[in-house]
C-alpha cells in the first residue's frame, strides 16, 4: 500500500505567497528582508493551524538563501526547533544558549523557532531573558503561541509582535477548492463551504476534515455528503424550520425538532444555530450588509429569498428568544421541553413582533355561526342614570379645575 500523506503537510506552503489569508504579515516580513530590517527576536501569535509555524519555517530558509545554494537546500542544520511544551525547564534553555554561541557553518544566520514558548516555566523565562535582547550577529529567534497573555512582558518587550489573524471562511473555501482541483477530486462549493465553517479559522483543521471527508465519499464531495459525515445541521434544516415558524405550523415543528433529535443532534446546538440563522436573515435584508454572510452563491440566494417574508422587529425578536433559550439551557432540568417551548414562541409572534392573537380552543356549534346576534336594547331608565352620573363627574372635573385656577392667581398676586 502506498504511503499516505495528509494534505495538510503535503500541500505546507514553501514560499510566503502560497501562505493563505494573512497577506500583511508575509508582506511585513517580505520587505523586512528586503531592506535588511529584520528583528533577531520574534513572536508570531495567533490561533492554531493559520500559519505561525509555516512563516516561521519559510522566513528560516529565506535569510539564509543568497542565490548561491540549490533551490531545494533546507538548511536543516540552520534551523532548530524547539518544543516549549516539553522541554520547559531552566537547563533546556542553558543548552539552546550554549548552542547559540556557535556561529552556523552553512549560510549566514542560525534560526531557534520555539514552539508554545507561554508553556515556559518562570525560571526558563528570567534565564532566556539576557539571550533574548543581545543575541550573537548569527542567531535570530522565532517564538510560537496560542495565548500572549501567558508570556510575561520583559519576553514582550524583546521582541517584534506579529499578531495571526484567523482565516476567513472564504479564504479557506478557495484554498480547499485549490487542492480539490490537485487531487482530481469534483467538490460542490457547498461541500467546501460546510468543511470551512467547520474549521472555525483554522486551515489545518479544514485541511484534516477535507481529507477525512474524501476518504468517506471518494472523488465526488457533495453538500448531503459533507453534512452526513460530520454530522452538521447545514442551512437548509433552518430555512425549513423557519418557514415552519412563519407558517405557525407548530405540530409539524415539533416533529421535525424531534426527528433532529433523533438523528443524534444536541439541542443546544439546534437552538444556537436558530438565532446564527435569524441573524443571517437579519444580513440579508441590507446590501451593505450581505457581505457578512459567508455562504455560497446558492445559500445566499435561499437566504435572501426567505429574508424578504421577514421583518426586522420578528427577527430581533426571534434572537431574543432563541439568545434567551441559549442561555437557560444548561441550567434547565428538561432541556428539551426548553426548546420546544422556545419553538412555540418562535411560531407565536408575527412580523411586527408582537404575540399573534391566539384562536379559541372552544369551537362554536355549527347552528350558532348562521345566526345573528340581535342588539342588547338599553332601557331609558337606564340611559337618564348613566347620562346624570357622565355630567357628574364632568361637572366634578369643571369645579376642580376652576379651584386649581383661582389657588394660582391668588398666588401670583401675592408674588
Amino acid at each position: 500500500m502506498e504511503h499516505f500523506v495528509v494534505s495538510a503537510r503535503k500541500y505546507r506552503p514553501q514560499t510566503f505567497k502560497d501562505v493563505v489569508g494573512q497577506q500583511a504579515i508575509t508582506n511585513t516580513l517580505l520587505n523586512a528582508i528586503e531592506h535588511n530590517h529584520l528583528a533577531q527576536a520574534l513572536l508570531f501569535t495567533g490561533p492554531r493551524g493559520v500559519g505561525k509555524t509555516t512563516c516561521a519555517r519559510i522566513l528560516a530558509k529565506m535569510i539564509n538563501h543568497d542565490g548561491t545554494q540549490k533551490p531545494d537546500e533546507d538548511f536543516a542544520f540552520n534551523i532548530f526547533e524547539l518544543d516549549a511544551a516539553s522541554n520547559n525547564s531552566v537547563d533546556d534553555i542553558r543548552n539552546l544558549i550554549d548552542q547559540v554561541r556557535i556561529p552556523p557553518q552553512v549560510g549566514k544566520y542560525k534560526v531557534y523557532i520555539i514552539d508554545e514558548v507561554h508553556m515556559l516555566s518562570a525560571s526558563a523565562f528570567n534565564a532566556f531573558l539576557k539571550t533574548l535582547e543581545e543575541p550573537p550577529k548569527h542567531a535570530i529567534f522565532i517564538l510560537a503561541t496560542t495565548e500572549k497573555h501567558k508570556i510575561i512582558p520583559t519576553i514582550l518587550s524583546r521582541c517584534q509582535i506579529f499578531d495571526f489573524k484567523r482565516i476567513t471562511v472564504k479564504d479557506a473555501r478557495h484554498y480547499l477548492g485549490y487542492i480539490a482541483e490537485q487531487q482530481g477530486v469534483e467538490a460542490e462549493e457547498e461541500a467546501l463551504h460546510i468543511i470551512a465553517q467547520k474549521a472555525d479559522g483554522a486551515m489545518r483543521d479544514a485541511l484534516s476534515i477535507y481529507d477525512r471527508v474524501v476518504s468517506f465519499t471518494g472523488k465526488k464531495l457533495t453538500r448531503q455528503a459533507v453534512t452526513e459525515n460530520l454530522n452538521v445541521l447545514d442551512y437548509e434544516t433552518y430555512l425549513n424550520i423557519t418557514q415552519l415558524i412563519l407558517d405557525n405550523n407548530i405540530p409539524q415543528l415539533l416533529v421535525d425538532f424531534n426527528s433532529i433529535l433523533s438523528h443524534g443532534f444536541d439541542g443546544h446546538h439546534f437552538i444556537s444555530g436558530i438565532a446564527s440563522h435569524f441573524r443571517d436573515l437579519l444580513v440579508c435584508k441590507d446590501q451593505r450588509t450581505i457581505d457578512l454572510l459567508e455562504v455560497g452563491e446558492t445559500a445566499k440566494a435561499n437566504y435572501f429569498k426567505q429574508s424578504q417574508q421577514t421583518s426586522h422587529s420578528f427577527l430581533l425578536k426571534g434572537i431574543e428568544l432563541a439568545n434567551d433559550c441559549d442561555l437557560k439551557y444548561k441550567a434547565s432540568r428538561n432541556q428539551r421541553l426548553l426548546v420546544e417551548l422556545c419553538l412555540m414562541q418562535l411560531a407565536s409572534i408575527n412580523f411586527d413582533g408582537e404575540k399573534k392573537k391566539s384562536e379559541p380552543f372552544i369551537i362554536a356549534p355549527e347552528h350558532f355561526k348562521n345566526n345573528k346576534v340581535a342588539p342588547v336594547s338599553i332601557p331609558s331608565e337606564a340611559k337618564k342614570v348613566i347620562s346624570e352620573n357622565e355630567f357628574s363627574k364632568n361637572a366634578e372635573i369643571t369645579e376642580h379645575r376652576r379651584h386649581f385656577l383661582q389657588k394660582n392667581i391668588q398666588h401670583k398676586l401675592q408674588l
